[in-house]
């Protein structure tokens, strides 16, 4: 074992010279910002209904990741301000997403949004 390598007892974890003995967080453990690692993650992530994915198949739309970060650099825009199921708007993409869970309930796109009329929802924000 070289100097550099990482060595991990149970939890606890010893990387490079010098270093200390650091305990390594658990996935349902408070991090240092309260958060757990599990609600870090939710936080980062964007889960689609069934029936979300059904009409996107449906209506053929396909999201490259770079406009997934986007949208859900929207959702947190959304969740900063109290929202709780908001309209997503991305060129001629229309989501409506459930801000706490982070989930895209049902998407369209092209002529179908023009024209249309959304309900139930309590904000809108438009992607750049």
């Amino acid at each position: 074992m070289e100097m550099n390598d990482r060595l991990t007892i149970g939890r606890l974890a010893l990387t490079g010279p010098g270093a200390q003995l650091r305990k390594q967080p658990r996935p349902n453990e408070p991090a240092e910002n309260g958060a757990t690692f599990k609600e870090a993650l939710e936080r980062t992530t964007l889960k689609f209904s069934h029936h979300a994915e059904a009409r996107m198949a449906q209506r053929g739309i396909a999201l490259k990741p770079e406009t997934l970060a986007k949208i859900v650099g929207a959702i947190d825009q959304a969740e900063a301000k109290g929202a709780k199921d908001s309209l997503v708007l991305y060129r001629d993409i229309a989501m409506i997403v459930n801000v706490p869970s982070r989930t895209v309930v049902t998407a369209m796109a092209g002529h179908s949004v023009h024209g249309g009329v959304f309900t139930q929802i309590d904000s809108a924000v438009v992607v750049t």
